[in-house]
């Protein structure tokens, strides 16, 4: 691929430009916010002017409702030798454009998994994708070009391409993000008129629970909006689950002991049941799940902190596999988790002792 238009300057757009000008492609950018565009070519993503001629490949990065008449259009004015999206929705765009007349040998619909809280080109990173699921979805009618052009784009792009039918797409993405982002809104909303000293003692679990809650409303509006259904029927399975986790505890207040222990087992099972779902979502590099030990440290809220407490670990010797770092909400201080390998443990735990470090379990 040496040519491509971006037609979307917004996060995936901008992300996806930025990953190919990097990698010497020619890249033009447009996007009906000529702000936008030109925000983006600043950032070195490319070029905010009109492509020479025909591109190798056009990427349509707008929102799931305008994708067919966007790339109907591109179809309609000859602007490149291959066509698709980056919609976190496939089949309905996809029957849209059929619907329009597009021309489907011309076209393969794609979504790669990943983005931000944050929108717009100034949150783009050339690495958004690097070691995500880059899914696509070609048809019978798909032409063999342009689906090498979408590998190489998420080559390109340091993708891992996954290859699914539209609908299957649909459901799977309704069931592990669009739902997800409902019900961290869901529990996040329980917040906004919560006492000011209850939300004080908010911990990492509600920071966990939440975090996705801070998205872009009119992004999420324009994604559900075009996958209701499938979100729907994940969501009145969360349902029922719900409405029995509320019976199962209102048992466990009763005084009668059959009624407590009924309510006992049906919340021993939904966590459990959680335990079981947990452990199927995959590990670092896309592997299984591994079980990793916590060494727990102590750190002020002074720079550099953060970057000598990694320094010692790796002088150690320990690989760090994942971190995570709870605030102190009353005190300028904060408790970093490093999970690394269980026979790791007791050498990093010592390690950090000596260089005075104060261990939390």
């Amino acid at each position: 691929m040496r040519t491509a238009l971006v037609i979307g300057a917004g996060l995936v757009g901008t992300s996806a430009a930025l990953a190919l000008t990097a990698r010497g492609v020619d890249v033009r950018l447009s996007d009906r916010d000529e702000s936008a565009a030109r925000t983006a070519a600043a950032l070195g993503a490319g070029s905010a002017t009109a492509p020479d001629g025909t591109v190798d490949l056009v990427i349509v990065a707008v929102p799931p409702a305008h994708v067919a008449s966007c790339l109907a259009d591109a179809m309609a004015r000859g602007l490149g030798r291959g066509y698709l999206d980056v919609a976190s929705v496939k089949g309905g765009p996809r029957r849209d454009l059929e619907a329009l007349g597009g021309d489907l040998t011309r076209y393969i619909g794609t979504h790669p998994m990943a983005g931000r809280e944050r929108s717009g080109p100034l949150a783009a990173t050339a690495d958004l994708f690097e070691g995500r699921p880059w899914v696509l979805t070609p048809t019978q009618a798909t032409d063999t070009e342009v689906l090498n052009l979408a590998l190489e784009l998420v080559a390109l792009c340091g993708g891992v391409p996954v290859v699914m039918e539209a609908d299957a797409h649909d459901r799977a993405v309704a069931l592990v993000s669009h739902t997800p982002q409902l019900v961290s809104s869901m529990v996040a909303a329980r917040l906004q008129h919560a006492e000011d000293s209850t939300v004080r003692l908010c911990g990492q679990g509600i920071l966990d629970v939440t975090r996705i809650a801070g998205s872009e409303p009119a992004m999420w509006m324009d994604i559900l909006a075009a996958n209701p259904g499938p979100v729907a029927d994940v969501l009145a399975d969360l349902a029922a689950d719900l409405g029995s986790a509320v019976e199962s505890l209102r048992a466990l207040q009763s005084a009668d002991e059959g009624k407590r222990h009924g309510g006992a087992a049906g919340i021993e099972d939904l966590l459990r049941r959680g335990n079981a779902g947990r452990a199927k979502v995959p590990g670092k590099h896309g592997t299984a799940p591994t079980a990793y030990e916590v060494v727990g440290v102590l750190i002020g809220d002074q720079p550099g902190e953060l970057a000598r407490l990694f320094a010692d670990a790796g002088a150690a010797g320990v690989n760090i596999e994942d971190v995570r770092i709870e605030h102190s909400t009353a005190q300028q201080a904060g408790l970093v988790q490093l999970f690394v390998e269980p026979r790791s443990a007791p050498v990093l735990a010592a390690a950090l002792r000596e260089r005075a470090w104060s261990l939390r379990p």
